[in-house]
């Protein structure tokens, strides 16, 4: 039996294992793809932004080539309740499983639910009933959002939720909403989340935080600061978890590198650049739309979509005022007059994506090789559990509701402007 055989039959978790009882897919616990980075040291890979059928493919075929291990993910505000994106945090397991056994990907995929957001108390009580049924519908990772809250509810809501996420499944927790320059994260404000956690035996896998990039279309020209996001991670080293970066479409490849050599980041999103490679538009080399001088994206005649459906696109776009990052929002209403392409368009679409997508695992975020590490990995133990990266510090009775507020209170933090910052 291959290496690849026998983690199939041991590393996919019983969730999987039931949703797809005779697949060749190698869907993993998160924690897996972040083990596999540490593992090959200096690497990070693409958490991809799966809002469409066709980014899908591309990315998956790309991570093939690479022999990388990859995460595919939506956010709850693209693909939850309300979603706006085709892709869903209910159907994205049964989307990846498909192609990659389509297409014969052998590498290991998590599949992650983003950006869970916990704004209110309703999205709390709301949220222990919907989580679970995240993961029996493929989920294997989670990122737990509550960052829009104060320094104490944030978490709060991270330790009432924990007992809905199998202990196996990769987590993700924020301190600090993405605003670009303003309000961001400090290490006493990342040391106060993942201590608490800690306290309370909760071990997240990686960390987001506000270092001053943006989501979407990156407009500022200043980016990731990689000096802040390094003095983080290393006041968090005792506890084990590692980046997450989010908004890295607009990074130029030499900061992405530096991110990936110099913190301890092993997991990078990536959404906006791949939406826009595979409708055809105009980018710069990292991915960031190039355009034109009424401020509108610039479409590469013969690339991506045809012409004629981005025409329409674009019409539909103008109607409903939709400009820059919002074109995201075309997703939903026209997939499926995307899939009813031609071969030859759908092809040269997830192209595209494939080659963009191979060359920042290659050349940019180190992760050539991280999916024969990874089914090294699960090879080591033995479970598709692989267990947590650190043990309790923390003392729980130091940790209690009370006691957090009362610690919360006394740290001085700048949260930047108030807004709906989008995810």
């Amino acid at each position: 039996m291959s290496d690849f055989d026998r983690a199939l039959k041991i590393g996919r978790p019983p969730t999987i294992a039931t949703l797809f009882p005779n697949s060749k897919a190698l869907l993993v616990s998160g924690r897996y793809i972040d083990r596999a980075m540490k593992k090959k040291g200096g690497a990070m890979t693409i958490a991809a932004n799966g809002r469409s059928h066709l980014v899908i493919r591309g990315v998956l075929a790309a991570a093939q080539r690479a022999d990388a291990a990859i995460i595919i993910e939506i956010a709850k505000s693209e693909g939850g309740a309300n979603a706006y994106c085709p892709t869903s945090l209910w159907n994205m397991a049964r989307q990846v499983d498909a192609v990659m056994n389509e297409l014969g990907v052998t590498v290991p995929v998590a599949i992650h639910a983003d950006h869970y957001a916990i704004k209110t108390q309703a999205d709390l009580d709301a949220a222990r009933v919907e989580i679970p049924t995240l993961f029996e519908a493929g989920i294997t990772s989670i990122a737990l959002d509550a960052s829009h809250q104060p320094d104490a509810d944030n978490l709060l809501a991270n330790i009432a939720l924990a007992p809905y996420i199998p202990e196996w499944a990769g987590l993700e927790t924020e301190v600090g909403e993405i605003k670009g320059t303003e309000g961001l994260s400090s290490p006493e404000e990342a040391l106060f989340l993942i201590q608490g956690l800690n306290a309370h035996n909760i071990h997240a896998d990686w960390i987001a935080l506000n270092n001053g990039t943006t989501h979407g279309i990156e407009a500022s020209g200043t980016g990731i600061d990689v000096e802040l996001t390094q003095a983080v991670h290393d006041a968090l080293a005792p506890y084990g978890v590692n980046g997450a970066q989010h908004g890295t479409s607009g990074n130029d490849s030499d900061r992405l590198r530096d991110i990936a050599e110099k913190t301890s980041t092993t997991k990078a999103n990536v959404a906006t650049a791949l939406q826009l490679l595979s409708w055809g538009m105009e980018v710069n080399e990292f991915g960031n739309a190039v355009m034109d001088e009424n401020g509108d994206l610039i479409k590469i005649k013969g690339e991506g979509l045809t012409d004629e459906l981005w025409v329409e696109m674009k019409a539909y776009a103008d109607e409903k005022g939709i400009k820059g990052s919002n074109f995201k929002k075309l997703n939903l209403p026209f997939e499926n007059k995307i899939l009813g392409q031609s071969r030859e368009v759908r092809d040269r679409m997830a192209k595209r994506v494939e080659e963009f997508t191979y060359t920042l695992l290659t050349e940019v975020f180190n992760a050539a090789g991280t999916g024969s590490l990874c089914i090294e990995e699960i090879l080591e133990k033995g479970s598709y559990n692989p267990g947590f990266s650190a043990k309790v510090i923390e003392d729980k009775a130091e940790w209690t509701e009370e006691k957090i507020r009362a610690r919360a209170a006394l740290m001085t933090t700048d949260k930047g402007p108030d807004g709906d910052f989008d995810e």
